[in-house]
């Protein structure tokens, strides 16, 4: 059994996918042990308990200090010891040690085809707005190890979606959340708990 970590800062729509997929049984072989975020409020930290998993709260506000921050999130994520992170809508930069603690047991949900509007700065909304200034006509999302960069791991998986004729940026993320990243981030997590990854 695949034990699973999931890092979210948001509504946790991702983890609700992943969650939703366990419990049909498209995913097989993995459970979620816990989630974590960074935002005390997030929606993330009501679904893992409506769900009866673990919610955890670890902000780097909390801290006095980033690599003290930084320490702890290693520290909790090292005693857990899961089998894979899953980083679904986190908007936290994975401290290095935590990468060379669990090295290629790290996966994120990217709203882009990367190499395409990634790394620094781009996450969330702004992802789509790029996408949509730049006057692309195919988006879509990416599963991709986490290395030491921002979002420069070896992809998994990627799923094109089609940008339509009057797109706003949000209701181009919903079509990228509901084509591809719900569609993606469990498909990958199956296919790691199966070896198939």
């Amino acid at each position: 059994m695949l034990k699973i970590v999931v890092c979210v800062s948001g509504g946790g729509t991702n983890l609700q996918a992943i969650i939703d997929s366990i419990e049909a049984g498209k995913v097989t072989n993995a459970e979620i042990m816990a989630v974590i975020s960074n935002n005390a409020d997030a929606k993330a930290l009501d679904r893992a308990r409506n769900h009866g998993i673990e919610g955890i709260c670890l902000s780097p506000k909390d801290y006095e200090t980033r690599d003290a921050f930084n320490e702890a999130f290693t520290t909790t994520m090292v005693a857990m010891n899961p089998d894979l992170i899953v980083l679904a809508g986190f908007l936290v930069k994975i401290p290095e040690a935590m990468v060379a603690a669990f090295p290629g047991k790290i996966i994120n949900i990217h709203p882009s085809l990367i190499p395409s509007f990634c790394g620094v700065g781009y996450y969330g909304l702004k992802v789509h707005e790029k996408a949509l200034a730049r006057g692309v006509k195919v988006t879509g999302a990416t599963v991709h190890y986490v290395d030491g960069g921002m979002d420069t791991g070896p992809i998994i998986a990627q799923k094109a979606v089609y940008v339509q004729p009057g797109d706003t940026p949000e209701v181009l993320q919903r079509r990228v959340m509901e084509e591809a990243e719900w569609i993606l981030l469990p498909q990958a997590i199956d296919d790691i708990a199966n070896g198939r990854i």
